[in-house]
């Protein structure tokens, strides 16, 4: 249970910074024009293909007591942040990140452009535009990125390991709580936290799901005639 509650304060302030960050950036993207936009894109989209233990390797260099940010952090704290709760959350945040731009960024390119010349016309400017006409369309995608940002850093494995190692409590997640049981070939136990993550998997995809499809909405639906 330690480990399972650990993964879920992971997660939580996770999906938590994912959401104040990725929400300026992928509403830059969705509206910027400049050509080399494809460069940031690929940035952010890194994490779907990099390896996970190729990041945490380049993350825990730069984090170490010879880091870069290592240092920095060393002579503001007077301790590293690699193995620690803080360096598991700048970590899932680099890992995650794609999880929560991309549904961002196809949300607010959603919003009919029309709309937003009206709002231009009528004189609101972008800060306005933005709360009180793109964001209260692009509620789907802002859950489901909060949705997949939560669940992707819940189960994350070898950049946490790489990061913080396996210490009870601080850095021991859940799914390096799984691995160490079927390392001590306790199935039993493995078993029981494994079917816990799959069944928060299964509740993830369906909320996700049921939030698209208006089978379920925390807003009106409205009716065409």
């Amino acid at each position: 249970m330690e480990a399972l509650w650990l993964s879920a304060r992971l997660a939580a302030c996770t999906a938590a910074i994912l959401l104040l960050i990725g929400m300026p950036l992928a509403y830059w993207l969705s509206q910027a024009e400049w050509r080399g936009k494809f460069l940031l894109e690929s940035v952010v989209a890194l994490p779907l293909v990099l390896p996970p233990t190729v990041l945490g390797f380049y993350l825990l260099v730069a984090m170490g007591r010879n880091g870069p940010v290592g240092r920095l952090w060393v002579a503001l704290f007077g301790h590293t942040l690699a193995f620690t709760f803080f360096g598991l959350v700048v970590a899932s945040v680099l890992y995650s990140l794609p999880f929560a731009v991309q549904p961002l960024v196809a949300a607010f390119e959603s919003v009919d452009a029309r709309l937003l010349d009206a709002a231009a016309v009528l004189g609101a400017g972008r800060w306005r535009t933005f709360r009180e006409v793109i964001l209260p369309l692009s509620v789907p995608g802002v859950i489901t990125a909060a949705v997949l940002s939560f669940s992707h850093t819940l189960g994350e494995f070898g950049v946490v390991l790489m990061v913080g190692g396996n210490i009870p409590g601080i850095t021991r997640t859940v799914s390096i709580d799984i691995y160490d049981h079927v390392q001590s070939l306790e199935y039993e136990a493995a078993n029981r936290t494994a079917i816990a993550l799959l069944l928060i998997s299964f509740a993830v995809l369906s909320t996700i799901y049921a939030v698209n499809r208006r089978v379920w909405s925390p807003w009106p639906v409205a009716r065409r005639e």
